[in-house]
């Protein structure tokens, strides 16, 4: 007997006695392939396997970029996701945060990477994951180019994961957003609806779920035909198709994305100091899953439009005299825009 313990036929310990799997890891890869190749675009392969991803500026039709990056997460939206075992819709999610961030910056998305870390890796959960971050790059016409996946057991337990996201765009130089030298009071803001709660103040909505008593498998009390869990699974959506035309013929000249912090702290990230943007709520209505959120959760109005973008999920900053241009060139790509407010002086 060897003095370690250990007999001396043993073939000693291997990665996969600690609990991670080689073989799975690969199996997901073979899996993602297609789908990373049906994002290609003019100036990415799309291909998977390489130590790290390329991209050719020239060849996306640039002369004289500046790069915008952008890196974000889908946050505890993952707790109704692991819950419900609907898996296909986050990384959704995970790429409109990242990309709707950078198109408030002016700039067009061009590839993304993303991150998963899990505490035993399933290449069928995995592919699920990946297949809603593929469909959204496609949607954004952003090439999936890379990413990494972690298998951690110890650091998460049972079917516990984390997504995140980095995306990378362009702009040419002298185009980005937003425009201060443009922007004037009088200037008008024009909402572009949310798709539902997005990805942010899920913590809260988790809280509100449990005060109402309801599981995720009951009838949602405010979309009919679904259940509580798919309701509020609903994505992100993805701003790009709808905003990048107007962005580049010159309308816009501040965009904000309604995340974290709702219709209160996002909407000044675009303004100068002199300048107030000012919200007129009685513009639109107040969308069934807020009000349900609100009645059920007891939740203060003020409350709602610091912490949920409350029903506007995007919000751009257009001179008066060229709304009425910005709404049709916006209804050209299939989005509705409607004034919900203006710029005032501080």
């Amino acid at each position: 007997m060897s003095s370690n313990g250990a007999s001396s036929t043993s073939k000693g310990l291997t990665y996969a006695d600690s609990g991670v799997d080689i073989d799975a890891g690969d199996a997901l890869v073979d899996r993602i392939k297609p789908l990373a190749a049906s994002t290609r675009r003019p100036g990415a392969a799309a291909d998977l396997g390489g130590f790290g991803g390329a991209f050719d500026l020239k060849a996306a039709g640039y002369d004289d970029p500046i790069l915008i990056s952008g890196t974000d997460g889908v946050g505890t939206k993952l707790k109704l996701a692991i819950a419900t075992g609907k898996l296909d819709t986050v990384g959704i999610d995970l790429v409109a945060m990242c990309v709707n961030d950078i198109l408030a910056q002016g700039a067009e998305p061009l590839f993304f990477l993303d991150y998963l870390a899990t505490s035993k890796l399933d290449p069928s959960r995995g592919a699920d994951i990946v297949s809603g971050i593929a469909a959204g790059c496609l949607e954004s016409g952003c090439a999936l180019i890379g990413g990494e996946t972690a298998e951690m057991p110890g650091m998460y337990e049972g079917d516990d994961f984390d997504l995140a996201g980095f995306v990378v765009g362009a702009a040419e130089r002298g185009s980005l957003l937003p425009d201060h030298n443009r922007m004037q009071a009088g200037d008008v803001l024009i909402g572009l609806a949310s798709s539902g709660v997005h990805s942010n103040g899920y913590s809260l909505v988790r809280k509100v779920v449990e005060v109402s008593g309801l599981d995720w498998s009951d009838a949602a009390p405010f979309a009919p035909g679904q259940t509580l869990g798919e309701a509020l699974l609903a994505p992100t959506r993805l701003y790009v198709k709808s905003c990048l035309p107007l962005i580049k013929s010159g309308l816009a000249n501040g965009l904000a994305h309604i995340t974290g912090g709702g219709l209160v702290e996002n909407p000044p990230r675009m303004t100068p100091d002199h300048l107030v943007p000012v919200i007129d709520y009685t513009r639109f209505d107040l969308p069934p899953v807020f009000k349900w959120i609100e009645e059920t959760g007891g939740v203060a109005r003020e409350e709602m439009h610091r912490t949920f973008n409350c029903g506007i999920g995007m919000l751009i900053s257009i001179a008066a005299a060229d709304a009425d241009a910005a709404i049709a060139k916006l209804a050209e790509a299939g989005e509705t825009g409607m004034i919900v407010g203006t710029l005032q002086s501080a």
